[in-house]
Formats: C-alpha cells, sequence, structure tokens
C-alpha cells in the first residue's frame, strides 16, 4: 500500500469501518436483512476502490470506480430506508458520509475518460 495519501481510499476505507460497527447495532436489534444487505453494498465500495488502485488501463480504473459508485448509490438507498422506516437505528453523519463519496466517485468518473 502507497504512503501516499488518497482521499477516496481514505474516505471510502473508514466508511467501511462505520459500516461494520453500523451493521452490528442493526443485528443487535435483530434487522438482520438490512444489516446483511447493508454490510455487502457499504463495504463493497471500499473494495472496489481499492480494487482500482491497481487497475489494468484507464477504462479499467473508470469502470471499477462506476461499480464503487453503484454501490454507494445502494448504500445511500438502505441508509435511506433505515431513516424512514419504523423501529431501524439512523446515523446522519454516516449518510452525509455516502454522499461526500457518491460526489468524489462521480467527479473521479467525470474526469476520467
Amino acid at each position: 500500500m502507497s504512503a501516499k495519501p488518497n482521499l477516496i481510499v481514505d474516505l471510502t476505507f473508514n466508511f467501511s469501518i462505520k459500516i461494520i460497527d453500523f451493521t452490528e447495532d442493526l443485528e443487535s436489534k435483530r434487522k438482520f436483512n438490512m444489516a446483511n444487505q447493508l454490510f455487502r453494498s457499504g463495504t463493497s465500495i471500499g473494495a472496489n476502490v481499492r480494487e482500482a488502485q491497481g487497475a489494468e488501463s484507464k477504462d479499467d480504473f473508470r469502470h471499477k470506480c462506476k461499480i464503487a459508485y453503484k454501490e454507494a448509490e445502494e448504500t445511500e438507498c438502505c441508509l435511506s430506508l433505515c431513516k424512514h422506516a419504523k423501529n431501524y437505528p439512523f446515523d446522519q453523519g454516516m449518510y452525509d458520509d455516502v454522499q461526500s463519496i457518491l460526489k468524489v466517485l462521480g467527479k473521479i468518473i467525470s474526469s476520467t475518460h
């Protein structure tokens, strides 16, 4: 791993840690289906961003970032459902984090041609 700071790698790694903690909270409240879905999509963002760092080409890099973007959109949807569903925990900070990740990934994707 590079010692050079990488905003999107750092953002998505830290977000994945938050997702792990939040899904454990969901599981403790017996919200297993949402916990599983959110765990998969939320941690997949960082996994795809990390995979993009070793992309074979610019097109491969962009493709992996697009997958990460889709996973972030799914995560945003799940967090929004938690916000509006009865008896589900919600964390506004995490919602704000995924919004920031979507913005950064959107800029990366649009600037990579």
